[in-house]
């Protein structure tokens, strides 16, 4: 058996030549297995021929036709329209063909043809945007008289030449391709195997049929990605040349007795978690995940202090300079009593304090440093790191992570999001991590009263807020999300920045955005801070860290761009004082799936259950659409329809995994091919590296 004509180039197949090749492989089709598995994203059902006579406007309609006549028109220069008249002997209708003069000489008087097409009754009854094949040809039609796959378009291919490249792929199938997948899993879960999967995959005899096949493909993807996630689990429960920290000592007692209230239960739980993974020989890697205002920057601390005071170094890596220089301040407070004075860098830092830092980072003699990516670069280097801190990780690629780590002997590793996660998709965008949950809120935090506000009702709610921060209190205010690029969205927000300052002359109102300089922003946060500015307009770099508690207001701007995570993570913003706080979303959503959006972030409070909601609307692109993860891509499985696909592919992944860890077996040579060509060029078995 073999799996090696999955492998061959695409150049191996008919009708593939050097343009075709270089368009295939810039949509990441690189062999023939990868083509195959580019399943139809629908099917039509081209079976069933009508009678030429009772075709009406409006509908699309498989017809078998002789050709009558063609004629081709030359209409102005660059312009010709060819019309083939086809009979059944029961009626007669044209097939238009715009810029199509050479067709002529296919469709030849007498010539028998399939047709399929939409039926329009413009200047008389035609077909419009046809596709044929000739009726008299041996061997199976491709495409019509069957079930005929629709493939999205790659690059200038339509889904008609995607089809036949498809179609020719799989003549070459072998009856004996190896199977990933063991026998016994097979049986159990009655999955057809891999060769009948891939044909009836793209060309069923039914609606059916192709479903059973796309749940097997879709079983193989999501099976293989939670293997590698297993073997990478297993590979670091044997090792035991991670950093081992000392128990509890008079620093971290100093730290924790001087917190100025009470941890919850949720945060003294992930401290149990996370220190036992310190004090042991094995590295951790852990991801700490908490709903916004959970309290996850003092579990980390917590952490930095453990590390500190065994005599390690601890580096917290943050995604923007305005996230870090947040952290750098908590830090300094709460660290404090610990008798540490966290150290800050970022690509701002002037050149003088940034040589000494770095020394004292080489030499042992800064024990925390908080920093943005400026703390990947080549020349920093730390004497003895032994714990790595990453926040907002979903902002850093695999290889980013994985550098910080590398600068260390095995160090330990904790990973923290305030992106509430869906368990499905925790699952596998994070299988390879022990995880840790605050799933609860500190006491007395009151819910922050959240209002849709329709364009209608814009000024009314610019006026109430107006009111609000010229009595003394803060806002923030939100430009709305563009896509194109930040350099857009800065002038968005300089633009309504200008317009307020205009219109609000007695209220201070300030700039924030990712293209000032860093002494600008920490200007512009600093005022907003200690109150000499009451109103803040931004752009998502507030999204996450951003902690003034006398902020009770924010108002969103487009709220309908922006998804519901990204909703909630700015919402929770404000509401992290005593006073009650308001979220007004100003939006007029023309869309159903914008309007449930709104409905679901103005009723939910709990991030968890709005990010379900967010998965079920718009699908998993939100968590899974970069290539941050690692992981590899989903073509047939789908996080929200194949959840139940997904833990039955995480408890099989497990069990193979347990009775053989190295995937040493002869009956898995071919799962272990399959995952190593899975995995091939990604940063590690999973997210971290």
């Amino acid at each position: 058996m073999t799996m090696d004509y999955l492998t061959r180039p695409l150049t191996d197949l008919k009708g593939i030549g050097r343009a075709r090749l270089a368009t295939l492989e810039k949509a990441g089709l690189a062999n023939v297995g990868d083509l195959l598995r580019r399943l139809p994203y629908r099917f039509e059902d081209r079976t069933s021929f009508r009678a030429i006579a009772s075709l009406q406007a409006g509908e699309w309609a498989t017809v078998r036709g002789t050709v009558a006549g063609v004629r081709t028109d030359y209409i102005r220069r660059g312009l010709s329209l060819t019309r083939v008249t086809l009979s059944d002997g029961g009626g007669s209708i044209q097939m238009r063909l715009w810029n199509q003069p050479y067709l002529a000489k296919t469709f030849v008087p007498g010539a028998r043809f399939l047709i399929y097409g939409l039926v329009s009754d413009e200047r008389g009854l035609h077909l419009s945007r046809p596709e044929w094949e000739p009726a008299d040809d041996e061997g199976d039609p491709i495409h019509l008289g069957r079930v005929v796959p629709v493939h999205r378009g790659v690059g200038g291919l339509t889904p008609r030449v995607l089809r036949r490249l498809i179609f020719e792929a799989l003549q070459g199938l072998p009856a004996d391709l190896a199977d990933p997948l063991p026998p016994e899993l097979r049986g159990r879960d009655e999955l057809p195997d891999l060769a009948w999967a891939l044909r009836h995959g793209h060309f069923p005899d039914d609606v059916e049929e192709a479903e059973r096949a796309r749940r097997r493909l879709a079983f193989d993807e999501l099976f293989i990605i939670q293997v590698g996630l297993a073997l990478s689990r297993a590979g670091r429960a044997a090792r035991s040349d991670g950093v081992r920290h000392r128990p509890e000592g008079p620093r971290l007692r100093a730290f924790l007795g001087a917190l100025p209230y009470d941890l919850t239960a949720a945060q003294r739980r992930a401290l149990d978690e996370i220190f036992g993974d310190m004090e042991s020989p094995r590295q951790m890697s852990r991801l700490l995940q908490g709903d916004v205002g959970s309290g996850k920057t003092v579990v980390a601390a917590a952490a930095l202090v453990k590390a500190a005071e065994g005599g390690f170094q601890a580096a917290l890596l943050a995604p923007t300079e305005v996230l870090a220089e947040q952290h750098w301040r908590r830090l300094r407070e709460l660290l404090g009593p610990a008798d540490l004075a966290p150290a800050f860098l970022a690509g701002g830092t002037p050149r003088v304090e940034r040589e000494r830092l770095l020394s004292g980072l080489a030499d042992g003699s800064v024990p925390v440093v908080v920093g943005t990516h400026a703390l990947l670069e080549e020349d920093v280097r730390f004497a003895r790191l032994g714990l790595v801190v990453v926040d907002e990780q979903h902002r850093f690629g695999v290889a980013q992570r994985a550098s910080l780590r590398e600068k260390g002997s095995h160090p330990d590793m904790l990973v923290m999001t305030a992106t509430p996660i869906p368990r499905t998709l925790a699952l596998t965008l994070y299988g390879d991590l022990d995880l840790t949950l605050i799933d609860e809120l500190p006491p007395g935090r009151r819910q922050v009263v959240t209002r849709v506000v329709p364009l209608a009702q814009r000024e009314r709610a610019y006026a109430w807020l107006h009111e609000r921060v010229a009595g003394g209190g803060r806002a923030f205010i939100v430009c709305p999300l563009i896509e194109e690029s930040e350099e857009k969205q800065a002038k968005a927000a300089a633009r309504l920045h200008q317009e307020l300052q205009v219109g609000w002359p007695d209220v201070p109102v300030g700039l924030l955005h990712g293209r000032l300089s860093t002494a600008a922003r920490e200007e512009a946060m600093g005022a907003f801070r200690d109150g000499r500015l009451r109103a803040l307009v931004a752009t998502t770099v507030i999204e996450v860290g951003i902690d003034v508690p006398e902020a009770t207001v924010m108002l969103i701007e487009g709220a309908d761009r922006f998804g519901l995570a990204q909703l909630h993570q700015l919402r929770g913003r404000v509401g992290r004082g005593a006073d009650q706080s308001y979220c007004l979303l100003v939006a007029d959503p023309r869309t159903a799936e914008g309007q449930a959006r709104l409905r679901a972030i103005a009723s939910a409070r709990d991030g968890f259950a709005l990010a379900e909601e967010d998965l079920r609307l718009r699908g998993p692109g939100e968590f899974f659409g970069t290539r941050q993860h690692g992981l590899p891509d989903l073509h047939a499985a789908d996080l929200v329809r194949d959840r139940g696909l997904l833990d039955l592919a995480r408890s099989a992944a497990e069990a193979v995994v347990a009775a053989d860890p190295s995937l040493a077996r002869a009956e898995h040579g071919p799962l272990r091919a399959e995952v190593d060509r899975a995995f091939a060029g990604r940063p590690g078995a999973g997210t971290i590296g």
